[in-house]
């Protein structure tokens, strides 16, 4: 039987209808896509000219203005000096020097070294004159300093080193600016290693990060949205973006980073990331950029980071605040570590190096911004240039502004501060405790120190509360009553009148030391409006005394009846010309009533401390261009208030303030008979020196040795006296003992001479307990100063009548101290 087979004929009718909806399908599938894409391009290319013109406009001005830079004072290097070639050639790289021989040197200058010395060779931009210098060396000193032509110099000025940007912007920025070649290699690695492995390599965009941190987007994975940013991107958002964490921002991010790439190289990205990248807060300063993180966390440039520092920076872009090396150590040090696996990784560095610098501690630099920046006096500077040049825009023009600081005496005084506010703070709790008064709040004073040279006025150090970062006002600046460190005034426009041949109305013979005033209380006006009856400290009068024991001992009825003898217009005309213009000839005078700024203060002294002559304080010497040219120099104003024999006068009078009564201790009959200043003396401060001590509402001690003038204030803020007992004595001399006793330490304040008397005055050794010149038999004597003619001519004897009053007072014979 045959097969038969039945071909179905197909449904050429049916097949079409399919073959048109599926080719209509695909052609709607096309079109869409087509349509999207040309939507989606459309709507790329509005986006990418839109951030193009912003890019543009924002790269119409550099993307970091310009800074005016505040220097130090130079360091002047002497034969003698404690100071190696070494160190010389450190801060000479700090200032910009290079090594001579670099095919491209720096404009600053440059320097060779060898083991034993240093030769010098300041560039076009130097703040000094082009003079070459070199210094010689022989164990750890300065041996000699010769010029080009080999003949001997007595000092040389090192270039001044940076402290610190002028002025911040409204957000208080702090920023040094770096060019990619002063960035060291480790740091460049090690930011790599943990931001960005492939920066040199890839576009712009990290294409699987960017769909990664998509995917976990759309899934709702908060723990893995952040991240998926190169450096360029990262360096979009610094400069261009607020992060909202939506699709959008990152299209945006993308974007800018297209442009950015093309307009810039890898180093130039790199270079801006570098200089804008947050590291941190520091007080009430943001830290932004590895120049200004370097000095902020280590206290060096940052050319001179090891590897672990390098690192450390690295590591603590992630979260600045969570790894704050000062706050969380042990964090800081975990990250850092990271980083150093992180770099051997990518091959730039290898395990031994890695290890050796997992073992470093972290050397942090002062947790105190005063110590390294004192902004506080960069305050000061801002303010004065204000004052001098006028509202211009010292950032725009990168002015370069020499000032007056010293580096190293500043940390001095903010370590003497922080060292000794603790203790402080405990009297202060003491008293309150001790009064009742536990409801009140608990108030801790504010500080003030200023350092001055004592010969030119030069404002050599400055700090102006406890806590830049809590408080920016300004302490050394405000008006406070003077207390008894104005005292010294009185007692020498007594002295004025003894210079001028004039005797003090009801004395017989000219003033001087040991001339006899009345302790007891007194009225002044009596029966008037301004009706005055002062009493002393501690409410005890004690009839006649010497002058030099009434200063030593600070009492205020001898004071203020010295003063009226002297004349209250002629001691108030006298304070004026010594700069403390708030003076009154009033009997309240004479005690410190009248305010002055602790800077007024340190300028008056100048009047004790440099013959005579009233120098106003000053922080400004230089305004420069960035090129080195010179816009305007500074000079003090100075003025000659004292007879030269007069301050020396005063300056053995204030002497005796610090010191104390020798092996019998300072009680005579229960009561204090040493200076008020003795304390210092016990706190291991033993230069040659003189001061005084101040209590009204506030404490005060102000003092100076040959080279260095220092002033103290202590007070509260809202103007309440501080409790009893917290005296000049007790708050402000500690501070001074502490900032003296390191200060003189330092090479260029270690030569703290003896007071010389100049031609007119002469030591004469007297008597205690008869004020005449002591002899064989009078052993229990003490030295002062004598104006010529003035000096008692008679020598002790001892008859028992002839002793004076103080020694009925004391008891033992020693009244005239």
């Amino acid at each position: 039987m045959a097969l038969k087979i039945r071909l179905e004929r197909p449904n050429w009718k049916l097949s079409r209808l399919r073959l048109s909806w599926s080719s209509w399908v695909v052609r709607g599938v096309v079109g869409a896509v087509l349509l999207f894409g040309i939507i989606g391009f459309a709507v790329f290319t509005h986006y990418y000219n839109k951030y193009a013109r912003i890019v543009d406009e924002r790269l119409k001005q550099p993307l970091f203005a310009n800074t005016a830079k505040i220097y130090a004072a130079p360091r002047e290097v002497r034969p003698g000096q404690k100071i190696s070639a070494r160190l010389i050639a450190t801060e000479l790289r700090e200032a910009g020097y290079t090594v001579d021989g670099l095919s491209h040197p720096s404009p600053m200058g440059s320097f060779a070294e060898s083991a034993q010395s240093i030769t010098v060779h300041p560039g076009p931009e130097s703040y000094h004159a082009p003079d070459a210098a070199t210094i010689q060396t022989r164990d750890g000193k300065v041996d000699s300093i010769t010029d080009e032509k080999g003949q001997s110099l007595s000092s040389y000025e090192l270039e001044p080193l940076l402290i610190t940007g002028l002025s911040e912007d409204a957000n208080r920025t702090k920023r040094r600016l770096l060019n990619y070649d002063e960035i060291p290699a480790n740091l460049v690695q090690a930011v790599l290693a943990i931001e960005d492995r492939k920066f040199f390599e890839h576009g712009g965009v990290n294409y699987f990060s960017i769909l990664s941190w998509g995917w976990h987007d759309l899934v709702g994975d908060r723990k893995h949205r952040g991240g998926a940013s190169t450096l360029t991107m990262q360096l979009a958002k610094l400069i261009f973006l607020a992060d909202t964490g939506t699709i959008k921002y990152k299209v945006t991010q993308i974007l800018i980073t297209f442009h950015l790439e093309h307009r810039f190289t890898k180093k130039q990205i790199f270079e801006a990331y570098a200089n804008q990248i947050n590291l941190g807060q520091r007080g009430s300063f943001s830290i932004d950029g590895f120049g200004e993180a370097s000095q902020a966390y280590f206290g060096k440039d940052v050319r001179q980071l090891d590897l672990a520092e390098c690192a450390m920076l690295a590591g603590i872009i992630q979260r600045p605040n969570y790894f704050n090396p000062f706050r969380h150590p042990e964090r800081t040090i975990e990250r850092r570590n990271l980083v150093l696996d992180s770099m051997v990784e990518t091959g730039t560095i290898n395990k031994e190096q890695a290890q050796r610098a997992k073992a470093e501690p972290l050397h942090l630099a002062s947790v105190s911004s005063d110590a390294s920046e004192a902004p506080y006096f960069v305050d000061l500077v801002r303010d004065q240039l204000v004052q001098k040049l006028g509202d211009r825009d010292f950032n725009r023009e990168g002015l370069r502004i020499y000032t007056s600081l010293d580096p190293d005496l500043q940390r001095v005084a903010t370590d003497a501060m922080n060292a000794s506010l603790p203790q402080i703070d405990a009297q202060v709790e003491k008293r309150h405790a001790r009064l009742k008064k536990t409801t009140e709040p608990l108030v801790y004073p504010q500080v003030a120190l200023i350092a001055l040279n004592p010969r030119t006025g030069q404002v050599l150090a400055l700090v102006g509360g406890r806590d830049y970062g809590k408080s920016q006002v300004d302490h050394a600046v405000a008006h406070r009553p003077t207390g008894s460190i104005f005292k010294p005034f009185v007692y020498a426009a007594a002295f004025q009148t003894a210079v001028e041949g004039t005797m003090l109305p009801g004395q017989t013979a000219l003033f001087s030391p040991i001339t006899m005033l009345n302790d007891q209380q007194a009225t002044y006006g009596e029966g008037t409006q301004y009706e005055y009856t002062p009493r002393n400290y501690e409410g005890e009068y004690y009839g006649e005394m010497t002058a030099r024991l009434a200063l030593m001992r600070s009492d205020n009825n001898a004071t203020i009846g010295l003063a009226s003898m002297v004349g209250f217009d002629r001691v108030a005309a006298l304070a004026r010309d010594a700069g403390i213009k708030s003076a009154q000839p009033t009997p309240a005078m004479a005690i410190g009533s009248y305010d002055a700024t602790p800077l007024d203060m340190a300028g008056a002294y100048t009047i004790f401390s440099n013959g005579g002559v009233h120098i106003d304080p000053w922080v400004l010497a230089s305004v420069r261009t960035p090129n080195g040219d010179v816009v305007s120099d500074y000079a003090p104003t100075t003025k000659q208030v004292l007879d030269p024999r007069v301050a020396f006068l005063m300056t053995n009078m204030m002497e005796a303030v610090l010191q104390g009564n020798g092996p019998a201790g300072c009680k005579v009959n229960g009561l204090d008979y040493c200076g008020t200043g003795a304390g210092v003396r016990n706190m291991g401060f033993r230069a040659p020196a003189a001061g005084k001590t101040g209590t009204s509402h506030d404490a005060w001690f102000a003092g100076y040795t040959s080279s260095l003038l220092c002033i103290v204030w202590v007070g509260n803020d809202d103007y309440t006296p501080l409790a009893h007992g917290l005296e000049g004595a007790a708050v402000a001399a500690p501070i001074w003992a502490a900032f003296m006793k390191y200060a003189i330490q330092l090479p260029q304040y270690s030569d703290t001479n003896e007071f010389t008397p100049p031609d007119g005055v002469q030591l004469v050794t007297i008597d205690k307990a008869t004020n005449l010149l002591a002899g064989p038999t009078c052993p229990d004597d003490f030295t002062a100063a004598f104006l010529d003619g003035t000096a008692p001519t008679d020598t002790c004897d001892h008859p028992p009548d002839h002793r004076n009053v103080l020694q009925k007072i004391f008891g033992l014979g020693k009244p005239g101290n």
